[in-house]
């Protein structure tokens, strides 16, 4: 298939389609600020795929600032209107997905319950359903299930798991690897299951299964030893065969469990004995890519490995039901790409040429045939797009927020600074309109062992739009920079690990980029907690924090969730929650403003937090705001149009009036 011809650009200039694409903003508003109305809008559209046969195009869009999520069904021969829209009153509809040329596969969700009882306990119930586009019905599904696969070779049956929703998202959750999950082999014709196997025992979960639905690979934890072996198994085989063991009272282990991207990531489809092994062979820091021959257990030729990041995950062909490796993912700009293969290069190079404001190109769905797919779009000047390809022709279908004008945008550069140790930390700066020296927000991700890359950051973004710069810094246990850059965190919370924060805000100084008097630091959850250490750092380099979703009593955390029977992780939370700093135990020591926003049924980090930190500060005769989110969660598809209006509301006006002497 030819992709779309440059001659074809000039036809393609204004071509909307399913009535997604909004009025861009009027030329004044393109001029000024972004309003906030427009930064806290829920993603407007949420989701877009094509059914395996090219046929239907499905749409997860919002249509209001404080309306439910909707499912739109479009035939592809005609955008002009939908064929269907659907919605899940009293539920909403938070995830959906083609499963076959007829069914639909997803989650909705209903808050049932007023608060939060405890760690990780949901004020939603969540129901799982199959849709017919054939008879035009819903099928509820009892209990949770994730899919596994599509089982492309049986196209009424689909694999799916308990434990697990359709596009769940709730972020890093490192026991949730041990917890038993079952497997069935779903009837997407009658809706009903056939066990296919049952996790428990020595062997509750399967990481990784072929897509003819045979389990390949898992890892286990074994409470008694204190180690976590590998497993692999052949297609037929009834049993498990260990290739690897590693013990997790050695602290140097604990990437392999909490980076979450090592192990079995995908199988040659022209040979059922080789696999593809994402590990760190032979103490090597960086994570590469090899070949592992399921026969002899042992792993192969290296495929690939970069020179300053990990291996994170693999990328197969774009249509369906050919696993043929195309490509190696590792941290970098972006999540980049090694490939293997020059067709799908092309492929993605010449979308990059068609695409508006390219960054992060994927092709989320396509048809078996490959004729028709779906590309997504998301970077500094893309809130995130969604683009139909059928027929050798472009159309924009919508946009995750189509009232924000892409000129508006900040420019997001990659750097990598020294921190005063001389490890060497990768970071991202957010650049405003305008010249330099600027006020800066140091903004840390949560976690905080996760991988972070440049794409679309709303935070970022609406701080830059603010006229402010804003440094991401990807300090140690940051993931995707290899296993030293992870282990040399070990104890270092509220320690090295602040040191490189600061240390990055400072090389921005020294470059002139940054008014050293005009600082800050903002961050969620973990960043919530640097925040709040950054509040009593002496000598402070800070104007003010905003603390969101704060671990303000990590000691109180930790002991609200430990498991010492998993005696690796028992110690790496201990020594988050008891050896580094604990902000609750700091508040005397507080030397600049301190904002702290919680969501009032945060399941992660819980309520308390804000409340027993309030109460300390005051006491101690401290003076801070605290902004309750009502209603609100932890992660971001929580966050409705009316929390994200009253936090970013205050945020912006904290910082302009309240941050230091006069404001930031």
């Amino acid at each position: 298939m030819k992709l779309v011809k440059a001659t074809l650009a000039a036809a393609l200039i204004g071509v909307t389609a399913v009535g997604l694409v909004t009025a861009m903003p009027s030329p004044t508003q393109a001029q000024g600020a972004i309003p906030i109305d427009v930064w806290a809008l829920r993603d407007v559209v949420n989701a877009v795929q094509i059914s395996p046969d090219g046929k239907h195009l499905l749409v997860h869009k919002v249509e209001g600032r404080e309306t439910d999520y909707i499912l739109e069904i479009y035939r592809t021969d005609d955008l002009s209107k939908p064929l269907r829209r659907l919605n899940a009153d009293p539920m909403e509809i938070i995830a959906a997905q083609w499963v076959s040329n007829d069914v639909i596969f997803g989650t909705a969700w209903q808050v049932n319950r007023k608060t939060v009882k405890g760690p990780e306990e949901d004020v939603r119930d969540y129901k799982t359903y199959s849709y017919s586009l054939e008879s035009n019905k819903f099928t509820s599904v009892d209990g949770n299930f994730g899919i596994v696969s599509l089982l492309p070779k049986e196209p009424d049956h689909v694999l799916v798991s308990t434990g697990a929703t359709v596009g769940d998202g709730t972020g890093v959750d490192p026991l949730a690897a041990f917890r038993p999950r079952s497997y069935y082999r779903f009837n997407l014709k009658t809706g009903a299951r056939e066990l296919v196997l049952r996790g428990g025992g020595k062997f509750p979960v399967v990481d990784r299964w072929d897509s003819d639905g045979n389990p390949r690979f898992t890892q286990v934890q074994d409470r008694e030893s204190g180690t976590v072996a590998s497993y692999y198994r052949l297609p037929g085989d009834s049993e498990w065969k260990k290739f690897q063991e590693f013990d997790l009272n050695d602290p140097k282990n604990l990437y392999r469990i909490l980076g979450g991207f090592q192990g079995i990531a995908g199988f040659d489809p022209d040979n059922p004995n080789i696999g593809y092994l994402i590990d760190n062979q032979d103490g090597e820091d960086k994570a590469a890519l090899y070949e592992f021959d399921f026969t002899t257990g042992k792993v192969g030729k290296k495929l690939f490995q970069a020179e300053d990041a990990d291996v994170m995950d693999i990328q197969l062909h774009s249509i369906p039901g050919n696993d043929k490796l195309v490509a190696a993912r590792y941290s970098g700009r972006i999540l980049e790409r090694h490939w293997f293969d020059e067709e799908e290069k092309a492929l993605h190079e010449a979308l990059e040429k068609q695409i508006p404001h390219a960054y992060q190109i994927n092709i989320s769905s396509r048809s078996i045939d490959g004729k028709s797919m779906i590309v997504s779009n998301r970077g500094p000047h893309d809130p995130g797009s969604f683009w139909l390809v059928k027929d050798g022709k472009l159309a924009k279908l919508g946009s995750r927020n189509p009232l924000i004008n892409p000129d508006q945008l900040a420019d997001v550069e990659y750097i990598r600074y020294k921190a005063r140790d001389g490890r060497v930390i990768p970071a991202y700066v957010t650049k405003p309109k305008g010249t330099g020296p600027f006020p800066l927000i140091v903004l840390p991700h949560g976690g905080p062992q996760v991988n972070e890359i440049i794409t679309y950051d709303e935070w970022g973004q609406l701080l830059a739009n603010a006229g402010y710069m804003v440094l991401q810094p990807q300090y140690r246990m940051s993931v995707g920079w290899g296993q030293d850059h992870f282990d040399a965190a070990y104890g270092e919370h509220g320690g090295k690990m602040q040191d490189d924060k600061d240390d990055g805000a400072l090389y921005l100084v020294q470059q002139g980029l940054v008014d050293p008097n005009r600082m800050a630091m903002f961050g969620w959850s973990y960043g919530g907690y640097a925040a709040l250490v950054a509040a009593s750092r002496d000598p402070q380099i800070y104007q003010c924090v905003i603390a969101g979703a704060a671990v303000a009593d990590a000691e109180k955390q930790y002991f609200g969730r430990r498991d010492p029977d998993l005696k690796a992780l028992d110690e790496w939370s201990r020594r988050r929650g008891t050896i580094g700093i604990n902000p609750i135990n700091e508040v005397s020591k507080v030397n600049i403003p301190v904002l702290m926003v919680h969501g009032e049924d945060d399941r992660r980090v819980l309520y308390y937090h804000l409340v027993d930190y309030k109460k300390k500060f005051e006491a101690a005769g401290k003076t801070g705001e605290f902004i309750t989110l009502e209603g609100a969660d932890h992660f971001y598809n929580t966050l409705m149009y009316t929390h994200q209006q009253q936090f970013y509301t205050k945020m912006l006006d904290y910082l302009a009036n309240d941050c230091g002497p006069g404001g930031l």
